[in-house]
Formats: structure tokens, C-alpha cells, sequence
């Protein structure tokens, strides 16, 4: 599939590897930084999602989205992401991504707005529940990132996913143009999402990273069991 992330907001939290261990598909573990694992919150525009490189699909491939991640690394020492929530607000993309692929995409009501130069992000979750599940954001973007550094880096830098589907861990390539990042201000929080997905002791705590982008187009290429080796 092919899609445009669009209005990025990366908000990201250290946490430790032993935490975030069991939230991993078997085979993988976490990809650490500086000693630590990472937990990230990013909520964006997905515009113009089609299969291959052919067209968009009209109006059901453009939607809100905000996803929670983790950092993974399989066993042939492949660097990807794995999520813990895909909240969309396009419900026949999340039936189809939950079929199709395992992965865990949400029913939920949101909105990306713009206004002043600043950015706000809010979402509630529909289904499945808890419909407690929410989150608000607002940012402020600020210089752009010449020289993105080694964290910058291996926080935006993946170029696959890890899932588990059919019994199964899945590696799920991905490619797409480096990333055109900015430093941001986080001018507001209030999250529940994060914590709903089995990370906690992040309340009221300020994420190390707040970036922010305008986006990429990226294309995902046929999955493959991650069990696969890199000559293979």
C-alpha cells in the first residue's frame, strides 16, 4: 500500500526495556537508545492510502489517525516499530486492517485542526472500548532540524513495522523519503491513550521528544515472516 503521513506530531517518552518487553510479538525485543526503550504517541493526517502505487482511494483513504508505538529489533536484526493502538477515524479501514494484517486499529472520533501556527490533535476512542481511551494535543512547530541527531534519528528513522498475524510475526517493509522534521512546543497534553495500552507511569511526566513534520509519502511492501533471513 501507498499513503501520504501528513501534520506529524511525534511525542516521545524513555522508558524501561524490561516494561515494554511482554507488549512485544515473539521473536522481536526492544530496540534501545541511550539504555532505553521508547514509547511514542503520534498523531497525523493520513491522505490518499491505495493499494500499490496506483490511485488513492476516494474519501476511505484519507482520515485522522493516532497511533501509540514501541521500538522493535527481530531476530536478524531488522529495526522496526510495533503498535499498540491505531486509533482511525475511517471504521472500514479499521475492520480491514484488523482482518487483514493483525494490526491493532481502532474505531475512534477525531480531528487534526490548524489555526495560527499552531497545531491541535483530539481523539476519543468508538470501539472497541474503552471509550475512556482519549487523547488532546496541541503543538507548536518551531525551527526546522538541518542535522537531525542519533535520537531524532532512531525515533523517525524506521523503515518497517513488526506484527503478529495467523500465528505468526510479521516483518512489514517500508520506504520513504527522510523525514523534513522541526522542533516543536508542546503547548497542551491530556492523554489516557498511552496508559490504556499497557504503558504506564507516564502521567503528568513531559515527553523528552516533542518533533514535528509535514510529512512523507511512504509505501509498504508485502509482508513476510520475520523469521526470514536477510539473504533469503
Amino acid at each position: 500500500m501507498s499513503q501520504a503521513w501528513l501534520d506529524l506530531t511525534f511525542l516521545h517518552w524513555r522508558v524501561a526495556a524490561d516494561d515494554v518487553a511482554p507488549l512485544l510479538p515473539p521473536g522481536t525485543r526492544p530496540d534501545v537508545f541511550d539504555g532505553s526503550s521508547w514509547v511514542g504517541l503520534v498523531p497525523f493526517r493520513m491522505v490518499g492510502a491505495g493499494v500499490g502505487r496506483g490511485p488513492a482511494v476516494p474519501w476511505l483513504g484519507t482520515f485522522a489517525e493516532t497511533n501509540v508505538r514501541l521500538y522493535s529489533v527481530d531476530e536478524q536484526g531488522r529495526r522496526g516499530v510495533v503498535f499498540l493502538t491505531l486509533e482511525a477515524s475511517r471504521l472500514a479501514v479499521v475492520l480491514g486492517a484488523r482482518l487483514t494484517f493483525g494490526l491493532p486499529y481502532t474505531w475512534a472520533r477525531m480531528r487534526v485542526e490548524e489555526e495560527g501556527g499552531e497545531l491541535r490533535y483530539s481523539s476519543r476512542r468508538r470501539w472497541p472500548g474503552p471509550r475512556t481511551a482519549t487523547t488532546r494535543i496541541a503543538v507548536r512547530p518551531g525551527e526546522p532540524v538541518d542535522r537531525p541527531d542519533p535520537l531524532d534519528h532512531f525515533l523517525t528513522a524506521r523503515w518497517g513495522l513488526h506484527t503478529r498475524a495467523l500465528g505468526r510475526t510479521l516483518y512489514v517493509p517500508n520506504e520513504h523519503e527522510p523525514w523534513p522534521l522541526r522542533r516543536a512546543d508542546l503547548l497542551h497534553l491530556d492523554d489516557s491513550l498511552v496508559e490504556t495500552c499497557g504503558v504506564g507511569g507516564l502521567a503528568g511526566r513531559p515527553p523528552e521528544s516533542v518533533l514535528f513534520s509535514r510529512g512523507v509519502r511512504t509505501v509498504f511492501s508485502v509482508p513476510y515472516d520475520s523469521r526470514r533471513t536477510l539473504s533469503a
